[in-house]
């Protein structure tokens, strides 16, 4: 009887001591962001505990570090309710208060929990450190002298210097250099502690020292492969960089074999935007939507993505649908420019000219300051839907302030065309797009028939030399192609006006070019006329 007591007071403290293991390593999957796994763990730690506060605690901030806020309120209200005397109860209860805004009540908790440890748990400083540091209330002077206690009861533990220098980091000003010594103090500790090198990353970012940073991170990769916030931080290092966005998708697919979790998702959808893999944007948002994520900024990249995969014609309907969500429900402070003028993309895409220009309109009124940039395609809506003289005075208003492009001279060329018919106005644009782009074929096409139609009594043929010009650019092979036929059956058949006209009289030249206008319509009357005449 008295050996099964031994053995029974043996298996008791061997039972406590793998219970404390497990929390330890359940904690440590919390800081190594194994989100999950740490959470199974807590909840076979609370099956085997169920009276035990610290177990409820620390996944009440398995779920904050996840920022599940409510999730995390709910097994800190339990650790109070399990065991009220436990200062780490103590600590939950002043957190629940914190995040509520009653920082007096929050603060009155915490020093009861001090108190009840007579200042001597280094955890339970920590705690509460940790419960300033990540709140609105950082209360940073107190913060540093708490954890200042915390080195002098536990000087070997690396999350007082961690925390020491995150709270120098949030304080007013910021001292930069003492963090940096903390962090310093924690590679003295534990020279291999990604922590500690994650830290200093990070702070190197912070100042845009961001080579060094990711030196930073990389040494803590070679040192914990598995240490998943050394791939976070280094995805957000290269996605400051539109350019190395594939090496952010990299580090986020990396940083997912380890976490899977919402937020990292969504993360890593952010780095596929910013490096334009959009239909893995498409379908990687859909997926993540379907779990129960909700994130106005989702809808928007969403939106956006589908907005530039128009050539998938399903993509059109699917982006206005998700661009409704989106506004549904976004705050209205929250709109910005792109929003409408991604809505106006859409619309146009569908065919919905007059609905485009009115996103289109909406943009400029949210960011006066991008008119230049969308003053284009508000034109091309105006004249795709032949409202000219609204697309004229849009490109006009641009000239003026930032000028056009070789595109946009040759859209208010055509706008001058086929609007007001001022003939002398297209002429100068297209010379215009001439002079910007030489080797744009339709830009002589366009300049010479502003000239014929501006001069249609004139019997000296005005137009010849841009007609002649785009029939010579215009290779033989190429004239049968539906971009150049039109091109080449009207500069063929002035020409071969001209050249049968008393100007040139040289009947040879007049039947190649209407051979040609033959060759291309053998239905053509012109043609037909000529030949008449000639034979």
């Amino acid at each position: 009887m008295k050996f099964n007591k031994i053995f029974s007071g043996i298996l008791l403290v061997a039972s406590t001591a793998a219970f404390g293991q497990n929390l330890q390593n359940a904690t440590k999957n919390t800081d190594n962001e194994f989100f999950t796994e740490a959470e199974k763990e807590f909840r076979a730690l609370i099956a085997a505990e169920p009276l035990n506060a610290n177990n409820y605690f620390y996944l009440g901030e398995n779920f904050f570090a996840q920022k599940e806020v409510d999730s995390a309120i709910v097994y800190w209200n339990k650790a109070l309710e399990k065991d009220a005397m436990n200062p780490i109860s103590t600590v939950a209860a002043g957190k629940v208060k914190l995040i509520k805004g009653d920082v007096a009540g929050a603060k009155t908790l915490f020093t009861d929990a001090l108190t009840k440890t007579k200042n001597k748990n280094a955890e339970v400083i920590r705690m509460i450190a940790k419960a300033y540091l990540t709140s609105d209330f950082p209360n940073t002077t107190e913060t540093i002298a708490m954890l200042t206690q915390a080195v002098k009861v536990d000087p070997k533990n690396e999350f007082n210097f961690l925390l020491l220098g995150d709270a120098y980091l949030t304080s007013e000003p910021i001292n930069p250099n003492e963090a940096i010594k903390n962090y310093n103090d924690v590679l003295d500790i534990n020279p291999k502690s990604p922590r500690g090198l994650v830290r200093i990353g990070k702070l190197y970012t912070r100042v845009n020292s961001d080579s060094a940073a990711n030196v930073n991170f990389a040494k803590a990769i070679s040192i914990d492969p598995t240490y998943a916030p050394a791939y976070r931080e280094n995805a957000e290092l290269y996605l400051k960089y539109s350019n190395k966005a594939n090496k952010a998708i990299e580090n986020w697919k990396k940083y997912l074999e380890l976490n899977n979790s919402q937020e990292a998702r969504y993360r890593y959808i952010t780095a596929l935007y910013k490096g334009k893999q959009y239909t893995e944007v498409i379908s990687e948002a859909n997926n993540l939507i379907s779990t129960g994520f909700s994130n106005f900024y989702l809808d928007r990249m969403l939106t956006f993505a589908y907005a530039e995969t128009t050539t998938d014609k399903v993509n059109i309907d699917k982006g206005l649908a998700s661009s409704d969500v989106f506004f549904k429900k976004v705050p209205q402070d929250k709109i910005n420019f792109l929003d409408f003028k991604y809505r106006g993309q859409l619309f146009q895409a569908a065919n919905k000219d007059s609905l485009a220009v009115i996103e289109y309109e909406k943009a400029i009124a949210k960011d006066e300051s991008k008119k230049g940039e969308i003053f284009p395609v508000i034109a091309k809506a105006y004249l795709k839907s032949k409202k000219y003289q609204k697309g004229i005075d849009v490109l006009e208003e641009k000239l003026k302030t930032s000028g056009l492009t070789s595109a946009e001279y040759f859209d208010l060329g055509k706008a001058y065309f086929f609007g007001p018919k001022k003939y002398v106005l297209a002429d100068s644009a297209f010379t215009k797009v001439i002079a910007k782009s030489p080797t744009f074929t339709s830009g002589y096409y366009w300049k010479a028939r502003s000239i014929y139609f501006g001069n249609l009594t004139d019997k000296t043929f005005p137009a010849k030399q841009y007609y002649e010009k785009t029939f010579e650019m215009i290779k033989p092979e190429d004239r049968t192609l539906p971009a150049n036929k039109s091109m080449v059956l009207e500069s063929s058949k002035y020409l071969g006006d001209y050249y049968f006209s008393s100007v040139a009289k040289d009947l040879e030249k007049a039947k190649t070019y209407f051979t040609i206008v033959q060759e291309l319509d053998p239905a053509d009357n012109q043609a037909k006329a000529f030949f008449a005449k000639v034979k």
